[in-house]
């Protein structure tokens, strides 16, 4: 067994205890391996161990290595986790399969008329800037619940969850709060959020889905 898919296991068994230990059911919080900045034949052992469920940040990284291995493994399941332009909208709906990272409206009219053009739509959740940080991508938290209504009606997008990336010297407790609060005001179900130095935190704070590389890949 390869160091990833040894790597893997692991993960896959603090989920659930973290899970457990929230009295959830374990298969209520989905594994997102972030795969970005690995090449196919680091990713291999991982979809060989079973896992099929895949995050990468950029569009174009995405489809240097994933094409093919879709085509062999027709059952993977691949998120956009990364900031999305919008002249790659395109690209982004004919690979992934959730976009995790619709934040404005040029983007959420861009990917309704692509969307319609490829008769393609991949499952959607608005991104969350909890930290209000500048340098970050992601809606004010103030408006996204709006936002989120404006995706349904304006352009006719199902949004089916919300994601955040807290800022790094914080303690991510209180945004995870503030994005399961959204969620509910919003009228979404499904929520991505924690990673690998702490996701068992977002799994507590009602997690659908965490997204996990360094952990399973090592580190970059």
């Amino acid at each position: 067994m390869s160091d990833a898919a040894r790597n893997l296991e692991a993960v896959m068994g603090r989920i659930s205890g973290s899970a457990r230990e929230c009295d959830r059911e374990p298969e209520d919080v989905g594994l997102i391996a972030v795969s970005k900045t690995f090449a196919a034949d680091a990713i291999r052992p991982v979809i060989e161990a079973g896992h099929r469920v895949f995050g990468e940040n950029r569009v174009q990284e995405a489809q240097g290595k994933w094409p093919a291995l879709k085509e062999e493994y027709p059952d993977i399941e691949l998120h956009l986790i990364g900031p999305l332009q919008s002249n790659k909208t395109k690209d982004a709906i004919a690979l992934f399969d959730v976009i995790q990272t619709v934040d404005r409206e040029k983007i959420a009219a861009a990917l309704a008329a692509e969307m319609a053009k490829q008769n393609r739509h991949p499952r959607l959740y608005v991104q969350v800037n909890t930290g209000l940080e500048e340098q970050k991508a992601g809606i004010d938290p103030r408006e996204a619940a709006g936002f989120v209504a404006r995706c349904r009606e304006v352009h006719g997008l199902r949004i089916e969850g919300l994601m955040c990336i807290p800022p790094i010297d914080e303690n991510p407790g209180p945004h995870f709060a503030l994005l399961e609060k959204i969620a509910r005001e919003a009228g979404v179900k499904r929520l991505s959020m924690g990673m690998s130095g702490d996701f068992e935190t977002a799994i507590a704070f009602g997690a659908t889905s965490v997204r996990v590389g360094s952990a399973i890949f090592g580190s970059r």
